[in-house]
């Protein structure tokens, strides 16, 4: 693309015919002219300017006028201070010009296409993943029925994740799964998949790591049963899916069956899937993102993300340079899901800890120790939602900038050791008779401890009313509804 774009605004060709004329003008070698293009290039005016006299008196010597010789010069000089730059901008200019269409034109699209191109970059998935989600793009978990190898737009114009991006499942498999399904149609179970593709390609370890990643999830079934293994056979659904697949071609082919028969009936029932209740959320998605790398179908936090957004006052990525941190705040804020933990004790005997916190940007190592890991470690544990405070100093002893654990609570306790009330901001000219019905029946909940603060505003003055006889109990439910609704704000104080 650059090569191109700076052939069009002829960039190349100049420099070309910088080193062609020095050679004709100056006698310059073709090494001598491919020094002096380098140096324009590098914007090097000291080994121009060295190469300065060589030209003049080269042009000197095959009569060129040394007046004309000296403007020629001048000219390359001027290009030379500027021409690198401005053949990256032009090419960048274009290019970012090119994709912004693309994105504000055809939005799925380029945003698979990007998924696509950083597909080995877990990190880069997830940043791009959330800006899709920022603008309003649904992108759905892999499906055997909708997903091509790599990230593609379905017919609703949704991103649906790609089958190749599962770990375990190899492109072959992909491949013979989409293939068979643009040959006949779509598969309608399990047993259907395993009958019409070969378990050579898709075997018991594709198939398992397919359902954990919920690209079988179109079938009606939940994971676990999937997965539940039968009192008797001590087989897995998946298991026998498999075997019923393979006993069925083998019966098709099979010299048993008579010339004047259909060949594609056979009297073999589909095996029924066992009940069993669906895991739970975290284990499951914990599982998603074994064979995926990511959480695609949701993230364990997403029950506390309201509390997150209205208590935290940063992400673990802000900690990763605590001396650019220290200059906006000393005082830090975050929260996340504990993912490791490490209890230890110091060649003194001295009980410390560490423990890995993860949020939905990134990660970040903790340490306790002394006593603030004998007053604390009590909330260390794998798989726990919390909230943690701290201070961030420059400690003279060891001279550098750390950050010191003063507190940690559990996230789903956060509302009621922080908040005071859920406060509404309501504009008095954006209200009908639906809005006020839809807000008291989504307030009329069971009782609660939080107080209601509903702020009204009318042409820059604000009204403010607040419950003090009925509190609520917030949940998820409740904060959805109310995020959703147009021209209403809320928030914790």
């Amino acid at each position: 693309m650059e090569e191109y774009l700076a052939e069009t605004y002829g960039i190349t060709v100049y420099q070309e015919q910088v080193m062609l004329l020095s050679q004709k003008l100056a006698g310059f070698t073709k090494g001598e002219a491919d020094v002096l293009r380098k140096a324009m290039g590098k914007k090097n005016p000291v080994l121009l300017a060295k190469l300065k006299p060589k030209f003049l008196e080269g042009c000197e010597e095959n009569n060129i006028d040394l007046e004309k010789a000296e403007k020629i010069w001048v000219d390359w000089e001027k290009f030379a201070a500027y021409a690198f730059n401005k053949s990256h901008s032009t090419c960048y200019s274009v290019v970012a010009f090119q994709t912004a269409y693309l994105k504000a034109h055809y939005p799925a699209e380029y945003m698979a296409s990007v998924l696509t191109h950083n597909m080995n970059d877990i990190k880069k998935v997830t940043f791009f993943m959330e800006e899709c989600r920022r603008m309003g793009l649904a992108v759905l978990g892999p499906s055997v029925n909708e997903s091509g190898l790599k990230f593609r737009v379905n017919d609703k114009g949704e991103i649906r994740f790609g089958l190749g991006g599962i770990k375990g499942v190899g492109e072959n498999a992909v491949l013979s799964i989409i293939e068979e399904r643009i040959e006949n149609g779509p598969f309608i179970s399990l047993p259907d998949l395993t009958m019409r593709v070969e378990s050579s390609q898709v075997n018991k370890r594709v198939l398992e790591n397919l359902a954990l990643a919920g690209a079988v999830d179109t079938f009606g079934l939940n994971r676990s049963q999937l997965f539940k293994a039968d009192e008797k056979t001590g087989r897995s659904y998946i298991e026998t899916s498999l075997r019923f697949g393979t006993k069925y071609k083998e019966s098709k082919n099979s010299s048993q069956v008579s010339m004047f028969e259909q060949s594609d009936q056979f009297d073999l029932p589909e095996p029924v899937a066992p009940q069993e209740p669906e895991w739970g959320t975290l284990e499951k998605l914990k599982k998603e993102r074994e064979v995926v790398g990511i959480f695609i179908t949701g993230h364990p936090l997403d029950d506390h993300s309201f509390v997150i957004k209205n208590f935290c006052r940063n992400q673990l990525s802000d900690l990763e340079d605590l001396e650019s941190l220290q200059k906006k705040s000393s005082n830090i804020s975050v929260a996340g899901m504990i993912t490791y933990v490490d209890n230890r004790i110091s060649q003194k005997g001295n009980p410390w800890g560490r423990f890995t916190l993860e949020d939905y940007n990134g990660s970040y190592q903790f340490s306790l120790f002394s006593k603030d890991y004998l007053r604390l470690r009590n909330f260390i544990n794998e798989d726990w939602f919390v909230f943690l405070e701290g201070t961030v100093a420059y400690n003279d002893y060891r001279n550098s900038t750390e950050l010191k654990i003063s507190n940690i609570i559990m996230l789903a306790e956060l509302i009621d050791t922080k908040a005071k009330a859920l406060q509404i901001d309501l504009d008095l000219e954006t209200m009908d008779d639906t809005l006020v019905e839809d807000l008291v029946n989504i307030l009329d909940k069971p009782k609660g401890k939080l107080g209601v603060k509903i702020r009204l505003f009318d042409n820059g003055n604000m009204i403010e009313l607040k419950s003090r006889k009925r509190g609520i109990k917030l949940d998820k439910m409740t904060v959805d509804h109310l995020e959703m609704m147009d021209n209403v704000k809320v928030r914790l104080i």
